[in-house]
């Protein structure tokens, strides 16, 4: 049975980060001529119910670096909730370099720090997601309207990446949208109006701009390593209040890895099931569900380049950045004529495997029947 179509004056676009259809906007329209790529960041995320005794509601946790090398941006965030709840997780710029790195298994060991391993100890991990992060900011934001409509939110890329918040900004940009789309709606057909204009001048008159304009040159200062990444972001938050005379560029974050053979091997340490645990049991957390008979989401423009490419080169970096366990390498009994299977069903719609893929090769749709991740109280 066909689809039904959906008409309408105006639509405004909030597929959050790395939406499908707005990557297709994108490209009808070239809304993103003449400005930065956006680059982008995974989020890995557990709910935990912990010891009573260790609870402390309202305690919070940042921290940079560790367990990532000082040439990776990333860190993490543990948040103690009411009901002796935790919110733990890790977050990595997907600009990292390394194609032996893994962003879940970063996140394993980053709970086996002492400090951390001691918090949840004891208790039981009932949730996981991940899902990827905007952190291109002022300087990628696409043009933001189009004949027939808007971008607003994450799908236009307004995360303060310092402060790792959106929300505030989404809801700004939803109401200066509606704004500019009821003048549309409302105008005299006889001036023949179609493309909302008004609602970029609205955001660039707004606080959402300014606040977007200070933080700009924070993420991209990382791409120099860890420390001097700090010092600026200390110099330009402190010194300069976010209105230094310069803007630094970003790069396309598929463009970034090294051969394998010319970056070092990771060991990470078996997960304990303790605090640290494999892709599977995290995926059945996550609730995720597709039908097994439903298209697969996940398609190849050439099924032929994650062989003779990504794995010749890379050594298939897609069955590491993947933190779903949706792509894997399956050989025949004696090792021989290597092929990518990919576990659809595991998905968990983090839209990693179509930033990260080297080659672009791998495209992320929205999958039949509305199936994916069943997040509870994430």
């Amino acid at each position: 049975m066909p689809g039904m179509d959906l008409l309408a004056k105006q639509v405004i676009f909030a597929e959050g980060c790395r939406g499908h259809l707005t990557k297709g906007l994108f490209e009808t329209f070239d809304l993103r001529e003449g400005k930065d790529p956006q680059t982008y960041a995974i989020g890995i995320k557990e709910l935990w119910d912990i010891d009573p005794a260790k609870s402390k509601p309202g305690t919070v946790w940042h921290s940079v670096g560790w367990p990532l090398s000082t040439d990776t941006y990333g860190g993490s965030f543990l948040y103690h909730l009411n009901g002796n709840q935790v919110a733990v997780g890790y977050v990595v710029g997907l600009d990292y370099s390394n194609p032996h790195l893994s962003p879940f298994e970063e996140f394993q060991r980053f709970k086996t720090h002492p400090k951390v391993r001691d918090v949840f100890e004891g208790g039981r991990r009932v949730s996981y997601g991940a899902r990827a992060l905007n952190e291109g900011g002022f300087q990628s934001v696409p043009k933001l309207t189009f004949p027939g409509g808007c971008l607003v939110g994450c799908t236009a890329g307004f995360l303060n990446v310092p402060k790792i918040k959106g929300t505030h900004t989404s809801m700004k940009s939803g109401m200066l949208a509606a704004d500019a789309v009821f003048e549309i709606v409302t105008a005299d057909e006889a001036q023949n109006a179609v493309e909302p204009v008004s609602y970029a001048e609205k955001l660039e008159q707004s606080w959402l701009w300014k606040e977007l304009y200070k933080v700009r040159n924070i993420r991209p200062s990382f791409n120099k390593g860890m420390w001097a990444g700090m010092a600026y972001s200390a110099l330009d938050t402190y010194i300069l209040r976010g209105n230094a005379p310069w803007t630094f560029k970003h790069h396309a974050d598929h463009t970034n890895l090294k051969p394998a053979d010319k970056a070092p091997k990771i060991d990470y340490p078996k997960p304990d099931n303790v605090v640290s645990f494999d892709r599977n049991s995290s995926v059945y957390l996550s609730g995720t569900n597709h039908e097994e008979n439903q298209p697969v989401h996940l398609r190849l423009k050439d099924a032929t380049v994650p062989i003779a490419h990504n794995l010749a080169l890379y050594d298939a970096p897609e069955q590491r950045y993947c933190p779903a366990g949706v792509y894997e390498i399956v050989r025949d009994e004696n090792g021989d004529n290597p092929a990518l299977q990919i576990n659809a069903q595991n998905c968990v719609h983090c839209k990693t495997c179509d930033i990260k893929d080297p080659s672009q090769n791998i495209q992320w749709v929205t999958p039949e029947g509305g199936g994916g991740p069943n997040y509870p109280n994430m």
